[in-house]
């Protein structure tokens, strides 16, 4: 699809050579005969021990366009090993399309970020890491569209399908009999019409193909039409002519204009210019939206991002059209952007200057409530492939479409392929963090578990080495997560998810303690860290004080599931032993109450014995003058974990 990439038509004149020289193969580069261009430097080559810099570039682009990569790529390889990162921006780009149209797509990323740290452009930087990972991700999961290449394609050039009434025009090449001129010595092709088929609605195929409108065809090119929602109102782009003969500049380059036309009984009427076409650039591939009110467009005007970019003019109900305006680099490149197709609020186009799989790829935006585009999302295979996918388009209801392609395996130059869209999955994506309850320094390796209402699995991550995680689940469910690690405790977090697709729900963070924060080791026997456990004086009711401390061991229960405790209960010296064993054994079994009733299954609990004074651990037995601290030391509740 080279050959529409500049908008333009190129006049050459055929120039044979018995044998060819550098001279020679320059003037066939000049003269747009990349064919016999390619030939030409191949031959050269050979015996040319170090080519000037401009030779590898011209031997290089007459590969690229006439698409082929594999020789293009041998070319701008040579090119790289003279120049190294000195190239400049356009020869960045061919090099890394032709690394992706062989498929050396590891080559072709280097090339990017060696490309991107030069330039140092973080915005940029940071495109193409967001569409890597879009097009990585999507690479992995089941693609939405199935695509079927289609019986009314030729050995020539179909493409630009769009929706007229319930019928579709598209652009050919197939017409040869009424003009024996090539379109170019470049690609051998005849000039492009318009041409209307039927469509069966069952599988999507076209049939019944005949010329569009004789009238509005002319000799030189017509070509990606678009209309309005009643079929009366058509743009298409067709040469600029002038008294029947084509308008060139001393580049021997004719450009393209849009023309605006009625039709009326299967005719064009009142055909005219639109105000912005200019003899001195090129402006093609018109698209309106839904409404009528919007005019997309390509165009190689100056003061663009790029080789060609894409602007829109607004249109009154009078028809009159504001100035163009650039859609700015969210959208454009320095590469090609070009076929826009805007419907239902997403901006479809084709670019091989964002991060896609080779050449042209198609790429949707969605228009947002600013007024602004989303960045660019590439559709991902089948739709796209490592050759020119482009001239997108999709029905209102989102279900079916047609696109074009020249990839591999087609019927000639390029296709025309039909697709069905299925109803896409709606996900959301979950983030948050994952931290120390102590330190608050984040933990890595933290197992996130996403379940569903029956206790399903959803899918599963772990957080970074910052402690971060993101996680995808399911719009519009309750999702429950759980946040693991070895030695830590569990956290769990409720979500009620959206309805947004791709939609994200933020700080979502999990706090877990460390096992050996919350136990203390002594003597080969561990115990749940807690303070002294006070009673009101001979009583054994838990009092606020006795809760705040409780509350330890129901945590460490709690987010320890396999913990299994035992209760001792102990007392100082002071009063009767008798009194003083039963009293501590009504506060074990008191406090054990109390952990059961906060949901801690009473299995969990070994046994809740009172030790009364049996056990001291200091010298202040019966009869021995000790100040109340030491006494303290003895009124004591262990819990100690016999299972972990």
């Amino acid at each position: 699809m080279k050959k529409l990439y500049i908008l333009s038509l190129v006049l050459s004149f055929t120039i044979g050579f018995a044998q060819t020289n550098l001279k020679k193969a320059d003037a066939l580069f000049k003269n747009y005969s990349y064919v016999d261009a390619s030939k030409a430097y191949e031959e050269i080559l050979q015996n040319i021990k170090n080519p000037s810099t401009q030779t590898l570039k011209n031997a290089a682009d007459s590969y690229y366009f006439i698409s082929d990569a594999r020789n293009a790529l041998k070319w701008y390889k040579k090119l790289y090993e003279a120049q190294g990162n000195n190239l400049t921006d356009i020869y960045y780009l061919r090099y890394i399309q032709s690394l992706k149209g062989v498929m050396d797509y590891d080559e072709a990323n280097r090339m990017i970020k060696e490309y991107l740290d030069k330039k140092g452009d973080q915005n940029e930087i940071n495109r193409y890491a967001t569409q890597k990972k879009q097009l990585d991700s999507l690479s992995k999961a089941k693609s939405l569209y199935n695509i079927k290449n289609l019986d009314i394609n030729t050995s020539k050039s179909d493409f630009g399908a769009t929706f007229f009434q319930d019928k579709i025009v598209f652009t050919s090449a197939r017409d040869t009999t009424k003009f024996s001129e090539k379109l170019y010595t470049w690609n051998n092709q005849p000039f492009l019409n318009l041409y209307v088929a039927d469509r069966n609605p069952a599988d999507g195929s076209l049939f019944n193909e005949v010329l569009f409108i004789p009238n509005v065809m002319t000799k030189y090119h017509e070509a990606t039409a678009t209309f309005d929602a009643q079929g009366k109102t058509i743009y298409y782009s067709t040469n600029i002519v002038k008294k029947n003969k084509l308008v060139i500049d001393e580049t021997k380059t004719n450009n393209f204009q849009i023309i605006k036309g009625a039709i009326v009984n299967n005719k064009l009427e009142n055909p005219e210019k639109v105000f912005f076409d200019s003899d001195d650039y090129s402006a093609g591939h018109p698209s309106l939206s839904d409404d009528g009110r919007w005019l997309f467009f390509a165009s190689d005007m100056p003061g663009g991002y790029g080789e060609t970019d894409l602007y829109y003019v607004k249109i009154s109900d009078d028809g009159t059209m504001s100035s163009p305006v650039n859609l700015g680099p969210k959208i454009n490149t320095l590469g090609n952007d070009l076929f826009p197709f805007f419907s239902n609020g997403t901006l479809y186009f084709s670019s091989d200057g964002h991060y896609g799989l080779g050449d042209l790829d198609v790429y949707e935006s969605k228009f947002l409530a600013d007024g602004t585009f989303s960045v660019p999302r590439n559709l991902g295979e089948p739709i796209n492939s490592n050759k020119d996918d482009f001239s997108f388009i999709i029905d209102k209801a989102d279900n079916f479409g047609y696109v074009s392609s020249n990839r591999a395996d087609g019927k000639g130059d390029d296709d025309i392929y039909s697709f069905v869209k299925g109803k896409p999955v709606c996900n959301q994506n979950i983030s948050g963090i994952a931290v120390d309850r102590k330190t608050k320094l984040p933990l890595t390796d933290v197992v996130i578990m996403a379940y569903n209402s029956y206790s399903d699995v959803l899918n599963e991550t772990k957080t970074n080495y910052e402690g971060k995680y993101a996680i995808v689940v399911p719009c519009g469910k309750v999702v429950k997560l759980l946040a693991a690690k070895q030695n830590y405790s569990n956290d769990e977090k409720t979500v009620q998810t959206g309805n947004d697709n791709e939609g994200e729900i933020k700080d979502i963070n999990f706090e877990l303690s460390n096992y050996d924060d919350l136990v203390v080791k002594k003597k080969g026997v561990e115990k749940v860290d807690v303070n002294p456990i006070y009673f009101d004086y001979d009583k054994y009711d838990i009092t606020p004080l006795a809760i705040e401390e409780l509350t330890k061991v129901v945590f460490i229960m709690q987010k320890f599931p396999n913990i299994r405790i035992k209760i001792e209960s102990h007392t100082d010296s002071r009063g009767k032993d008798a009194y003083n064993l039963k009293l501590s054994d009504n506060r074990a079994k008191s406090t054990r109450d109390y952990i059961i009733s906060q949901g801690i299954d009473t299995s969990r609990i070994e046994s809740a014995i009172g030790y009364g004074e049996s056990r001291l651990i200091n010298k202040c037995k019966n009869g021995v003058k000790c100040t109340e601290a030491e006494h303290l030391l003895n009124r004591r509740s262990d819990f100690i974990i016999i299972q972990k």
